[in-house]
């Protein structure tokens, strides 16, 4: 019988993948295991799938905090690159058609600098979303709510219970608004003087 080769002689290994979750915008994620892995976790995406490797004798629960870990730090990295306008608009889109069956349909979505104490707004009647530049450089995740966030309102002006019910279809919201208010939270904190060379 041919030796299967996640499970070598010498190098037992085990892989396992998880499919997304239904509307999350995720991609699967592969958890490879290699017993010749001591300490390090890594991970990368290899096309449509999120690959992360693991030392073998984790158990599910550190398997579990790492994979968190990992896809955060992906996701930080990635969201280094900033977006531009035509690019903001394309997501804009994407997201539509993924939480609200491309119902909202944003006619100009972009970038402004005059936004210093909101994340993002929309103008229904003209159907125009603009995000603060402030979001630049954060998670896509955080981005991808305050997108969702104004393209619930081409849908529902308000921010009634029907807007909140909108909401709820993108998995992340909460996870998202905790990062942004963490963000409000330390520019409040006191700045402390830099340390003066001797």
């Amino acid at each position: 019988m041919p030796a299967d080769p996640l499970h070598r002689a010498g190098n037992p290994q085990r892989s396992t993948t998880s499919p997304p979750s239904p509307g999350s915008g995720a991609s699967a994620v592969e958890v490879r295991r290699s017993a010749r892995r001591r300490r390090t976790v890594s991970a990368y995406r290899e096309g449509d799938r999120t690959v992360v490797l693991i030392p073998a004798r984790m158990s599910e629960a550190e398997e579990k905090r790492w994979v968190d870990v990992m896809l955060d730090k992906l996701a930080a990295q990635e969201s280094k690159r900033v977006l531009g306008d035509a690019e903001l608009a394309e997501r804009a889109e994407l997201l539509s058609e993924q939480y609200f069956e491309g119902r909202a349909r944003p006619s100009s979505v972009r970038w402004v600098t005059n936004q210093n104490t909101r994340w993002g707004s929309c103008t229904p009647s003209e159907g125009s979303i603009r995000l603060s530049h402030r979001l630049q450089g954060m998670p896509e995740y955080v981005v991808d709510y305050v997108l969702v966030h104004e393209l619930a309102h081409l849908l529902v002006p308000g921010h009634g219970p029907r807007f909140w019910r909108l909401l709820e279809a993108y998995p992340r919201t909460e996870r998202a608004r905790g990062y942004l208010e963490g963000v409000v939270a330390a520019d409040r904190l006191p700045h402390l003087p830099a340390a003066r060379e001797e």
